[in-house]
């Protein structure tokens, strides 16, 4: 039995990750041919397969298997009218500082929390005085010749045809669930409480991005918005978010020792919320926000309702009552979650000496299912008859066929992309029983079973 030497990811080194990425196609580099484009990442073929797993299970947990969710899928440019709105055209800023120097920008906040562990998101006055207090130098050339502390709008301006205001790239994609709200109540027969859940892609223009696909210009959410009646006593339903939210990261094969919560102190808070917790998780750059979970009130739909001058209000037809819900919105960052499935898959194990890297993904979420060997590539009985089970297969497992280099060579690629079973075909399938070998990814362990009984033998494992 293998002797784990690192299955805590606490102390791993992101290089590892990153390096195990682009070695085994699930992250490259976007744009590296023309030297590059800083913070942007291609999802390779074990990475797309990784990442449609993941957001499968969180479609399939938290809209298909409730009867109170519905899905959607909105467009990435929305009317401009609609950040004005929701208030992103003025409010959706970070505090930016440049080095007069090096000419590198830095989030203001982030340099002084790091320097001396005091928060000061959010009060932009504060931050130049403790520049200066402090002396806080770059960190990337050492000077201390700082520009004021300013205001930086973080969403990405465009233009569109017959619009003549600027149209911008969506920060969020919350936006299109509440400008689809009536059209979900007129075509759908939903009751308070009810979600609108969506998945798709956001764009910030962030000060600085970094730590692999953590912080990304470009991502991917998973939110929903969670429809109340405005009397609700929301706090269980709020808690129950959280829980919900724990179990998912719980799933994709994170410690459940690695997970805590944050919740926003009063004075953080945005205007229009009445309570936010974020969902942390210890990467190995310190705890940070996966997740967020927050009671929006009735601002969204209000503010929507304002604008528009459309009604945005429920109508019960029992009760003949008209309300503005108020929401809960839980939010999943869909490249964190990813993130956080490789660093807890990572394992490091010495066997016999030597050291064998594998991805131990929960079987749900791993790219390949099962890899199908022939013995040998010369033997053309043994190549076809893997190829017949590898056809048979196909259909319900995402399966490879591989018949490059030794077993043994073959065995440590599966393992370094986290597929739980491979199996092979030998002389004792084709002369003896008309039994293959599969031997296991965790336990290394091999297994004898008939062809005929493979697809019961995988229903069950799998």
């Amino acid at each position: 039995m293998a002797k784990a030497k690192n299955n805590n990811q606490q102390t791993l080194e992101m290089e590892k990750i990153v390096s195990l990425c682009k070695r085994r196609s699930f992250l490259f580099p976007a744009s590296e041919i023309y030297g590059g484009l800083a913070n942007s990442y291609s999802y390779g073929p074990y990475g797309v397969e990784l990442k449609n797993n993941i957001k499968q299970l969180w479609w399939k947990k938290f809209v298909s298997q409730r009867s109170d969710v519905v899905g959607i899928d909105g467009p990435i440019l929305l009317h401009p009218k609609m950040w004005e709105a929701s208030g992103h055209t003025t409010g959706f800023n970070d505090a930016l500082v440049d080095c007069k120097k090096c000419k590198k920008r830095f989030r203001a906040d982030h340099l002084i929390e790091e320097a001396t562990g005091e928060d000061l998101e959010g009060e932009m006055e504060k931050m130049d005085a403790a520049i200066r207090e402090n002396e806080i130098k770059c960190p990337e050339c050492g000077s201390f010749d700082w520009s004021e502390v300013k205001k930086f709008n973080l969403m990405f301006q465009t233009e569109m045809n017959g619009i003549d205001e600027p149209v911008y790239l969506r920060p969020e994609t919350a936006g299109a669930i509440f400008i689809e709200f009536k059209n979900i109540l007129n075509s759908m027969r939903v009751k308070l409480p009810f979600g609108i859940a969506q998945i798709g892609k956001a764009f910030r223009n962030e000060i600085v991005a970094g730590n692999f696909i953590f912080r990304l210009r470009e991502f991917e959410q998973m939110e929903i918005e969670y429809f109340i009646h405005p009397e609700t006593k929301w706090e269980p339903i709020f808690q129950n978010w959280l829980k919900l939210q724990e179990e998912f990261v719980q799933e994709v094969g994170a410690d459940k020792k690695d997970i805590r919560r944050n919740e926003h102190e009063p004075e953080k808070l945005s205007h229009y919320s009445h309570k936010t917790v974020d969902v942390e998780y210890k990467f190995p750059f310190g705890f940070k926000e996966l997740y967020g979970l927050a009671h929006r009130g009735d601002f969204d739909l209000t503010q929507h309702s304002k604008y528009s001058r459309e009604n945005l209000e429920y109508y019960d037809p029992e009760t003949k009552e008209k309300v503005t819900p108020h929401v809960l919105e839980p939010s999943f960052g869909l490249d964190r979650t990813i993130l956080v499935a490789l660093l807890s898959a990572y394992t490091e194990e010495e066997i016999e000496g030597e050291t064998r890297v594998v991805m131990k993904f929960p079987k749900k979420i791993a790219p390949v299912k099962i890899a199908i060997f022939p013995l040998l590539k010369n033997k053309p009985k043994l190549v076809k008859k893997a190829q017949e089970i590898f056809e048979e297969l196909k259909y319900s497992y995402t399966c490879e066929y591989d018949e490059v280099g030794s077993i043994g060579k073959r065995y440590r690629r599966q393992d370094e992309i986290g597929t739980p079973y491979c199996l092979t075909v030998d002389f004792d399938t084709l002369e003896k029983d008309n039994t293959v070998t599969i031997r296991d990814r965790d336990t290394m362990e091999q297994t004898r079973v008939n062809i005929k009984e493979l697809k019961d033998y995988f229903a069950d494992k799998l």
